[in-house]
């Protein structure tokens, strides 16, 4: 009974984990890495996850915890070499695949923990108050941390963010 609960959470959340994952890291392969490793997690633990009050939240700050700790092995310096080719724009009069791609390679360079504070408190649309809890936080040191990391994301794009954003 526990094993096809925990199967039919692993399958509903899987989608927005790896969404997650893969906004830290901006790496499709790491991603599907750190989902299986949280998911491993959640499994071992599922007695006691499965009674929190949100299991959803359970897994997402694990996965972010496990994100951080990924982060700070030694296997974590090594990045492929080479740029990614660049793609032929659609007709898109907005910007949004541009400006996507500006966004994340931003996001790309910021710190790990600045980069899940964003990713949390602007994507998920979490408060600060579950950013908070998820990683471990005051709500002030989330504030505070946004606050600079956006600053810091806004100096990084430059004028690049903003040749996406005026068309």
């Amino acid at each position: 009974m526990a094993d096809e609960e925990y199967m039919e959470f692993a399958s509903a959340r899987s989608g927005h984990l790896f969404r997650t994952a893969w906004l830290l890291t901006g790496d499709w392969h790491l991603a599907e890495d750190l989902v299986q490793e949280t998911l491993a997690k959640v499994y071992r633990s599922w007695r006691r996850v499965r009674q929190a009050e949100s299991p959803a939240a359970y897994s997402e700050a694990m996965l972010v915890r496990t994100f951080l700790s990924f982060r700070r092995r030694r296997s974590a310096s090594e990045r492929p070499t080479g740029a990614v080719p660049e793609r032929a724009e659609a007709a898109d009069p907005i910007g949004g695949a541009a400006l996507r791609v500006t966004l994340l390679n931003g996001l790309a360079q910021l710190p790990p923990k600045d980069r899940a504070v964003l990713v949390l408190r602007y994507w998920e649309d979490r408060s600060v108050a579950e950013t908070a809890a998820a990683l471990h936080l005051s709500a002030g040191a989330v504030r505070n941390r946004s606050m600079r990391a956006l600053e810091r994301l806004r100096d990084l794009l430059g004028d690049r963010f903003l040749d996406v954003t005026s068309r």
